[in-house]
């Protein structure tokens, strides 16, 4: 269970990074993404990206 969280919180981590680099315009892949420069995406992707931390936050106290 503890490697499934951490999996699942690495994903959504980047997935999150990735989203809110779309958004702000920083990452233009793929280049006909919907999100580039759709500056709504950049908070979406903050919060995928804290989601991500806690799992993985979680899965690393989790076998203590």
């Amino acid at each position: 269970m503890k490697a499934l969280f951490l999996v699942l919180g690495v994903v959504a981590l980047l997935a999150g990074l990735l989203f809110a680099g779309q958004g702000a315009g920083i990452i233009h892949w793929p280049q006909t993404s919907h999100m580039v420069n759709s500056t709504e995406w950049i908070l979406y992707g903050m919060i995928i990206a804290g989601i991500g931390l806690m799992l993985v936050g979680f899965a690393s106290k989790k076998g203590r």
